[in-house]
Order: C-alpha cells, then sequence, then structure tokens
C-alpha cells in the first residue's frame, strides 16, 4: 500500500516501532545483506527516484542552495553538530553512504579523511569525480544502490556516515543497518545526522497537520515540480519515501553488532521544512511558535564492536 502526501518540494532526504530487544535470532555481525529483502515493488520505486535524482544533479550544482562557488573556494559544508561528534578525522578511512555530488565527502576530506562516496545516481556520481578535481582533492566516488554495495567493494573502514536525508530513501532499515555494519571495521565508528523521523508525520506546508502515521510501513508517494533546491519544472515528479522510527534504526543497528554511544535529538534542523520556521544566529531552523514542542533533527554515534566482544 501506499500513503500519499501533498507536500511543498522537501529535503533530500517503516516503519514500525517496536523496542530495542532484538526481534529476530542472532546473526552473523557484518553479514552480506540478502538482496531479496527488497521487494520488486520497492525496486521500482528506488527506480522512480533515481530517475528523479539523475535529473535533479545539474540543477543541484547550479543552484545557490549548495553554494558549489564557496565550497570551491574552500567553504565546508558539514554541519558543526556532526564535527563534533566525530571528532578529528585526519588520517582515518571515512564511507559516506548516499553521498548525492559530494560536497560533504570533499569536506570530510578536507579535515583529513581518506573518502569514499557512494551514490545510486551516475550522473552523481561523475559531478562528484569532477568537484574532486576542480577542488584539487583527493577521494573516490562509486556508483551502487546502498543494498547492493557489498557486491561493489570489500574493504571495511574507520568511519561509516550518512544522513542530512538519506534514509527516508531506504524501504528497508534492517538491510541498512546490515550493510553499515558490513562497512565498519572492528572498533570503526558510525555516524548518523538525520531529520527526525517524527517531524516527517507533519506536513512540510503551512498549517503542519499531521498526514502519516509514525508508525507505518507503507511507502510515501509525493508529487511535484522541482526539489528542496530547485523550481524549476522537471521531468521526473514523482518520488517515494519510507519513515524509519527511532526505535526501529537503533534496534537495527544494535542487532547488527554496533553499540550505541550517543543518541541526541534536537528543536532545529538544517533546513527550512516548513514556511513558518525562522532561522537563527547559527544557521538552523527553528518553528516560529510551539518552539521545542516537537523534535527535528536527530543523530546516532555508534561503534562496531571489537572481536571477542559482540
Amino acid at each position: 500500500m501506499i500513503a500519499i502526501r501533498p507536500s511543498a518540494a522537501r529535503v533530500p532526504h517503516q516503519a514500525g516501532g517496536g523496542s530495542l530487544v532484538p526481534r529476530s535470532p542472532p546473526r552473523r555481525y557484518g553479514a552480506r545483506p540478502n538482496a531479496s529483502s527488497v521487494n520488486q515493488s520497492n525496486h521500482r520505486r528506488m527506480n522512480t527516484n533515481r530517475r528523479k535524482w539523475d535529473e535533479s544533479v545539474p540543477l543541484h550544482v547550479a543552484s545557490p542552495s549548495y553554494h558549489v562557488p564557496s565550497f570551491l573556494q574552500g567553504k565546508s559544508t558539514l554541519e558543526p553538530l556532526e564535527v563534533h561528534e566525530l571528532g578529528s578525522v585526519r588520517g582515518k578511512s571515512l564511507l559516506h553512504l548516499q553521498c548525492h555530488f559530494g560536497l560533504d565527502t570533499l569536506s570530510w576530506a578536507r579535515r583529513g579523511a581518506t573518502v569514499t562516496g557512494v551514490d545510486f545516481s551516475l550522473p552523481a556520481v561523475r559531478a562528484a569525480r569532477g568537484l574532486a578535481r576542480r577542488a584539487g582533492i583527493k577521494a573516490r566516488f562509486l556508483q551502487s544502490n546502498v543494498y547492493d554495495l557489498p557486491d561493489v567493494l570489500e574493504e571495511q573502514f574507520d568511519i561509516v556516515y550518512t544522513g542530512k536525508g538519506a534514509i527516508w530513501w531506504l524501504p528497508d532499515i534492517e538491510r541498512w543497518a546490515q550493510v553499515v555494519a558490513r562497512f565498519v571495521r572492528p572498533g570503526g565508528r558510525f555516524l548518523l545526522l538525520e531529520d527526525h523521523p517524527f517531524a516527517e508525520v507533519f506536513s512540510d506546508e503551512v498549517d503542519g497537520e499531521p498526514r502519516i502515521p509514525y508508525f507505518t510501513s507503507r511507502a510515501i508517494r509525493e508529487e511535484y515540480d522541482g526539489t528542496y533546491a530547485t523550481s524549476t519544472k522537471m521531468r521526473h515528479r514523482v518520488t517515494y519515501g519510507w519513515i524509519h522510527p527511532v526505535s526501529r534504526v537503533l534496534s537495527a543497528l544494535i542487532e547488527n553488532g554496533l553499540g550505541i554511544e550517543r543518541i541526541r535529538e534536537y528543536p532545529f534542523c538544517y533546513w527550512q521544512r516548513n514556511p513558518l520556521m525562522t532561522q537563527d544566529r547559527r544557521g538552523y531552523w527553528r518553528l516560529k511558535e510551539n518552539k521545542g514542542m516537537i523534535p527535528l533533527m536527530w543523530s546516532v554515534t555508534a561503534r562496531r564492536k571489537p572481536p571477542g566482544n559482540q
């Protein structure tokens, strides 16, 4: 089944609740994900999303929202929150899942990490490689669906990083966690900074009314002309997303051998998801009224347990 939500163009960005008690038999941590867990309907929806993202790439590269000229002049696109959470990355290997055209990936490289960015859009990967050359930054970019990445990439990394509108586009959060665990080396770390799933319940329109159940496994169908970064009318207008409650994300990570170190929730977010939001002095967006009423963003840092501690 599909839920349809009228919505303004949203950020780039399952459902069900549950406790942190594992719901399935123990699995080998970092095991290769089972490709059959994403059904054909969701494969088609992800392909629909990819076509939209493919078309969006040149529009986003040119969009003032991404500030590519400023990036090429040395500006970082990372949020201070995520820099604080990870601390120094100098000399560490970092894998960025769902990297779009690579600005955050390259910003981590400027901080001293050896970076690999992965995205399912070939135009995005090509744009990322081009930006790396223009900026004189050493980086590797690969085209792959997140779920297929274990068939493309072998090594493990000190850090796996993702978020800021990433997991909304994935139908199977348990399989996503398997992929994350597969690529975090023992003792390595994982960081997710994301839109809070509770905020996804509410419309992005002025009324901000609840539109989607928090506990739903249905794909959310949206249709709009442009994207969060461009008002250009695009040929591909339809996208699909999935809500992943906090409990399910955390359970999936824990069940795959990642020990949760910190969870944070924030009353602000990194983009204007509602027309009535105002920007604070740090550049974050807050509800003009009802401040602090709902969480808008959250983060989790986790560590892959070393051998013998699993």
